[in-house]
């Protein structure tokens, strides 16, 4: 047997590869900017070697690093195998923008990068060195990896592989790479008949262990990336998966930002500060996804009024990634995710009321375990013959039950160095949906959340108009909840006996705060 060999992809991994089309390339990726100077050569440049002897030290800590793709005979499932003629210079690309390296030309590269597809024949990651940044005083690092790989909670754990909250710039020792024997047609023939031929009997186990994790708690809804899941039991999944089709009916809205994507791409990143994001969450008694998703409800609402579309009179659906990881599950390796789909409350004006729409849905998903739908079918699907799911996954895609995809990953509070290189900000880039011109992904990194924006180039020309919207809509759910904090203390401070009430606001600008309680995690 060659099972030591290779591994299976997970149907939720393989359905990555299968829906990734011509102009739907399925790579995640994110944009990171760096301080430049330890890195800087005499000449001016990037130590572009010292950088790769970095990367090669860690790689025995990602073993998908130096595997690539191979087919199962007749099934036609994906398995990992080491690639033995693995080149850490083939996926470890130098750049240079031309002078004087402003932003607008980074995007215009990085766009361009970012939209080609990633090549089969070799393992599925790129990094780009951009030099050249704001007069050499910076560098960029473009990373490209397929979602097939990774998850948003292995993205993150995978940057702090890469890098090191440590300033100093010691190297460390590299180990050897001892690629193991690939197997052949016949070998991996043979497993999946007697894989074929354990089903019914491993379909009956899991149905008793399912049974008897039936009276286990529900899943923590945490937002802390330490937050831990308890395998679920059958009235859990059975519920989950009637909410989930219940969100899936019909197609998605027709609206600007839909269509047939393009094979071009356009990017744009924005910073906010984390605190803010943070007292807002405390301050409205709400998540921080709250908090994003009611910003990107007023930025939409912004975006369709400017192109003459009637926001009341639209069905406006995103999709919200969810964690379905459990302590068992290694963070660095495939995808553990489920989604949510959360109608956009586009038909409110007022920040307040989007805010309380959003929190009284997400607050429904949570109780009625929404995200174990997919975990649930995926599941099912790794039982499925590799053509068939593949075909179910083209007929789930042509009906496009959403408009965009919003997700929001956690990151380290700390800073983190390249050889020394101080990482001042990083943006992760979603693959779009079928249809869906616009995705949205969020990083927080050292008391700044990262948006990133990932927009087809003919469907979203003005994507730079939706960033600003995005930074309008924010500060306008932070001036409506200021506002209402003040009503709300000029109201008390009316009524007789409060006059000796303590005010908590520190300036005209404060949001509110308990001193006392404890701070949540991004």
């Amino acid at each position: 047997m060659a099972h030591y060999a290779y591994e299976r992809l997970s149907a939720q991994d393989a359905a990555f590869l299968w829906s990734e089309k011509p102009n739907q390339p399925m790579h995640v990726g994110g944009l990171a900017i760096l301080e430049a100077e330890p890195l800087t050569r005499v000449d001016g440049g990037i130590d572009i070697d010292c950088y790769r002897r970095r990367v090669e030290s860690v790689l025995h800590w990602i073993p998908r690093y130096r595997q690539k793709l191979a087919w199962t005979p007749i099934e036609g499932w994906p398995v990992w195998v080491d690639d033995r003629q693995f080149d850490l210079g083939y996926h470890i690309r130098h750049i240079a923008l031309p002078k004087p390296g402003t932003l607008e030309q980074l995007k215009e590269l990085a766009a361009r990068i970012h939209s080609r597809a990633l090549d089969r024949r070799h393992a599925l990651w790129e990094v780009w060195v951009i030099e050249g940044i704001a007069d050499g005083e910076q560098f960029a690092l473009l990373n490209k990896i397929h979602h097939c790989m990774i998850d948003g909670a292995a993205g993150a754990d995978l940057s702090q592989i890469l890098m090191s909250p440590s300033p100093r710039t010691e190297l460390g020792e590299t180990i050897p790479y001892m690629p193991r024997p690939v197997p052949t047609q016949l070998e991996l023939l043979r497993d999946s008949i007697a894989l074929g031929a354990n089903r019914p009997l491993g379909l009956l186990r899991k149905a008793l262990k399912a049974r008897s994790e039936a009276s286990r708690t529900a899943p923590s809804t945490d937002e802390s990336p330490d937050a831990t899941i308890s395998p679920p039991g059958i009235e859990r999944r059975l519920r989950s998966l009637k909410t989930m089709f219940e969100q899936s009916t019909g197609s998605a809205a027709a609206t600007p930002l839909n269509g047939e994507l393009s094979p071009h791409r356009r990017l744009e990143w924005l910073t906010m500060p984390l605190d803010d994001v943070k007292e807002l969450r405390r301050a409205l008694d709400c998540t921080i996804n709250d908090v994003v998703l009611a910003t990107v409800t007023e930025a939409v609402r912004r975006y369709l009024f400017r192109h003459r579309v009637d926001q009341h009179a639209i069905d406006f659906r995103i999709s919200a990634p969810v964690s379905t990881r459990r302590p068992e599950h290694d963070r660095r390796q495939g995808n553990h995710v489920s989604s949510w789909v959360v109608r956009l409350p586009l038909e409110f004006e007022d920040p307040l009321e989007q805010l309380g729409a959003i929190r009284e849905v997400t607050s429904e998903l949570k109780r009625s375990e929404a995200s174990l739908g997919i975990d649930t079918l995926m599941e099912v699907a790794e039982w499925l013959p590799g053509p068939l799911l593949s075909r179910a996954l083209g007929a789930v895609q042509s009906a496009g039950p959403v408009n965009m995809i919003v997700t929001n990953v956690p990151g380290p509070q700390f800073p983190l160095y390249m050889v020394g290189a101080r990482l001042l900000g990083l943006y992760p880039l979603v693959p779009l949906l079928p249809g869906g011109g616009l995705g949205v992904a969020l990083f927080s990194y050292e008391g700044k959340l990262c948006w990133g924006f990932n927009g087809d180039y003919e469907l979203v020309p003005d994507l730079a108009a939706f960033v600003d919207d995005v930074r309008v809509a924010f500060e306008n759910l932070r001036g409506a909840a200021i506002a209402r904090f003040l009503d709300r203390r000029t109201a008390e401070e009316d009524l007789p006996g409060l006059s000796e009430v303590k005010s908590t606001v520190e300036s005209k600008d404060a949001i509110p705060t308990d001193p006392n309680e404890k701070r949540p995690a991004a």
